[in-house]
């Protein structure tokens, strides 16, 4: 629902916002101008000392007013003609026209009412309403993404647009809340939706008749600070039943010509007080650094539309269309997609196409869609379910759960449920597990155990279709093709060969920097900007699915490197493993940005095993700030696959590595990497408490043994991985 309240809005006014925004940024930068320009009365000054040095050098004195920037404007008649000036108070002259500047005039009839009238003050209140909505359903989206309130500003994961779309927004909307809501409030008071501000006094009955009263015996002008003058306005000459009006911030009044005394008074009521504070709120006016700060939030909303609609159009394309889609009374399979950015209706569909092939009939349909009754001929029910944000249920789920608790019993079916997330998130695959617990609770019948898709990885998903079809009692091959990018060609430079006394050919293989064209690496993309622990790509061949290996290199390092090690039976590993030299293969990059050191002088416990030192080892040579580095590395025997063995000794003389721990699982004592870590527990929990990140790169057999021998060395600290991955202090590369 929040969701729905916050896409449709931004998509149908995206247009209508960013002129509203545009307008409001440029606006906001005239009350500071004003500000900067105008020559400001003293402290000390009243109006009893302005007005007869105004009226000296202006004897047609009509008018002067105080703007709320503190430009003080004279109106005048000389010689018939009707002139105005910006005054100068210390003088009382004339230092600058007063004519309004035209850009600004033009802008704000853009602003207010597209110079449509009423009709479009109307269409920009609709705006406003619309960018409240997006403002309000956006920060509880935000707050999800995070965690909670709290960790407002928690480090942020994800795919670039997703991530700069979430950066904007925690740090705009608390202006854009403000300015749409002002925006309202004074759209309503001018069409008097709201009550009358304006409460003047009445017009005396009886004055004295007489005129000529020096400005300095009106009563009160002397108690009335120029800070504080709104508007005197002299009485029409020759009419000795006129008065001077007197505002100012407190009230308003009237003064007799002849007497100088306070004929009547009435006070500023509260509610034209809450009117001018908002108007101050929404123009800057009285307040420039308040609307200089609004009008740069204000450039937020573009930038916002932008990314927004990239993450619309791209969850548009990420769900295919699926041809030969059964009716869900008849299909025999039902496959339920959970999806937020599109991504897992691609899965669904190689699913759907796979199955159909094998001679099935196969319905897919959202998750929110789910509604047992109408799978009559139904045999198994699968759910594909992503995550949203910390463990929410994603756009196409509203309401899954709901429904599965509202059921007498549970569907006879059997299900299997398979999640898709990022391990570098705390609450891996949360709303997935959520579901596989909600269907063991209503005692639904399981078709295969609950398992997982870690960021999108083609082989996870064919490892899962594998056991599904043993399941289902036949042959499934689930060859998913995500959309990739250009690749471009790589060529071997060299090769250091290990592994092969413990019968595990590794290889660390330095290709050539691809040429890229121009625009490619002013905006860093692919090869034109890669990073360690960004992901290459290698397209096998066959119509296989692309695999990735973890980047050992940055750009900047001048090669492309990875370290392989040859899988039994392994297609791209075989085939990188038989590469010499010269020799050239096609690849592309993807970025992992949740894996990378944040930056900062906090140390780095640096975790891996086997070639999950490959980007670890990238990241000990990019040290050139020489932070804190401390390496835990798993390997089988020193004398055969101990990686980066002739770089290290360097690193370690040269300041980028601090220290460096071995643990060796091929000896008389195994010896794994979490004991290593449980040996150096103390300190490890010193340099965690003292804000030290860690990042864990390798199998998920050994990751999960580092998670819970972490959790064994943090529990009398209070802290936790889960803690840890919240803070975005503990994060993980699994494969």
């Amino acid at each position: 629902m929040i969701r729905a309240l916050h896409r449709w809005p931004g998509l149908l006014a995206a247009l209508l916002l960013t002129v509203l925004s545009l307008s409001g940024a440029a606006l906001s930068v005239f009350p500071a101008r004003d500000r900067l320009a105008a020559p400001q009365a003293e402290a000390a000054l009243t109006v009893a000392d302005l007005a007869p040095r105004i009226l000296a050098e202006y004897p047609g004195l009509e008018q002067i007013r105080r703007a709320p920037s503190g430009r003080i404007t004279a109106y005048w008649f000389e010689d018939g003609t009707p002139k105005a000036g910006v005054i100068d108070p210390a003088s009382g002259r004339a230092v600058a026209s007063a004519d309004p500047n035209r850009m600004e005039r033009w802008l704000t009839n853009l602003h207010r009412s597209l110079f449509l009238g009423d009709g479009g003050r109307i269409a920009m209140a609709a705006g406003a309403a619309a960018m409240l909505a997006l403002a309000l359903s956006g920060a509880a989206l935000v707050a999800r993404r995070t965690g909670g309130w709290r960790r407002w500003f928690g480090p942020l994961r994800g795919p670039a647009a997703g991530r700069w779309h979430a950066e904007i927004a925690r740090v705009t909307v608390l202006g854009l809340t403000l300015s749409s809501a002002t925006a309202l409030w004074m759209t309503a008071s001018t069409f008097g939706v709201l009550p009358d501000e304006a409460r003047a006094p009445g017009f005396p009955a009886e004055v004295s008749g007489q005129t000529g009263v020096p400005l300095a015996a009106l009563e009160g002008l002397d108690a009335t600070p120029v800070a504080t003058l709104r508007e005197l306005t002299f009485p029409y000459p020759g009419d000795a039943t006129d008065v001077f009006t007197l505002k100012t911030e407190t009230g308003s009044g009237y003064l007799d010509q002849g007497t100088g005394a306070l004929l009547a008074w009435a006070d500023l009521s509260g509610w034209a007080r809450v009117s001018e504070t908002i108007y101050m709120l929404h123009t800057g006016q009285g307040a420039a650094l308040l609307g200089l700060v609004l009008g740069l939030m204000a450039l937020g909303v573009p930038a916002m539309a932008g990314t927004g609609v990239a993450l619309w159009a791209k969850a548009r394309r990420g769900r295919p269309r699926l041809h030969g889609n059964i009716p869900a009374r008849r299909a025999e399979t039902i496959v339920l997609v959970g999806s937020e950015g599109g991504s897992t209706w691609g899965f669904a569909a190689t699913l759907h196409a796979a199955l159909t092939q094998a001679g099935q009939s196969v319905h897919v349909a959202p998750m929110s869609a789910f509604d047992p009754a109408r799978y009559a001929a139904a045999k198994r029910i699968l759910i594909l379910a992503a995550t949203y944000g910390d463990g929410a249920a994603p756009a196409s789920a509203q309401k899954f759960l709901d429904r599965l608790e509202g059921l007498e019993t549970a569907p006879e079916a059997p299900v299997a449920v398979l999640g898709f997330g990022d391990r570098s998130f705390p609450d891996y695959c949360g709303f997935a597990g959520q579901v596989a617990e909600a269907a063991t609770a209503k005692g639904w019948p399981v078709l295969r155990p609950f398992d997982t898709v870690d960021r999108q990885s083609p082989q996870d998903f064919a490892r899962w279709g594998r056991h599904l079809g043993q399941a289902l009692g036949m042959d499934l091959e689930l060859a998913h093709q995500p959309v990739l990018p250009q690749a471009a060609t790589l060529t071997l430079l060299s090769r250091r060969d290990y592994g092969a006394e413990v019968q595990a050919p590794t290889a660390i293989l330095r290709f050539s920097l691809p040429r890229v064209p121009l625009w490619r690496r002013i905006t860093g993309h692919g090869f034109g900007g890669f990073s360690a622990g960004d992901l290459l790509g290698i397209l096998p061949g066959d119509s296989a699915p692309p695999r990735f290996y973890s980047l050992a290199s940055a750009r900047r390092d001048g090669f492309v490197e990875i370290a392989v090690r040859k899988h039994p039976g392994g297609l791209c590993s075989g085939r990188l493993l038989a590469l010499r030299p010269g020799d050239r293969m096609q690849a592309f990059i993807r970025r992992n940005p949740g894996f990378r050191p944040a930056a900062g002088r906090a140390p780095l416990i640096l975790i891996g095993a086997g070639t999950g030192i490959g980007p670890l080892a990238g990241f000990i040579r990019s040290n050139a700030r020489r932070r804190p580095i401390h390496l835990f590395f798993g390997l089988r025997h020193p004398d055969s696959d101990f990686l980066y063995d002739a770089e290290i000794p360097g690193w370690q003389t040269d300041g980028r590595l601090a220290r460096l721990v071995t643990a060796v699982s091929r000896g008389k004592r195994p010896y794994y990497v979490q004991d290593a870590l449980r040996a150096e527990g103390a300190d490890l929990a010193r340099l965690i408490g003292q804000g030290a990140r860690v990042m864990v790169c390798g199998g998920r057999e050994m990751a999960a043994g580092v998670s819970e021998a972490l959790a064994e060395i943090l529990r009398p600290t209070g802290l936790t991985p889960a803690l840890l991955k919240a803070e975005g202090r503990y994060v993980e590369d699994v494969y």
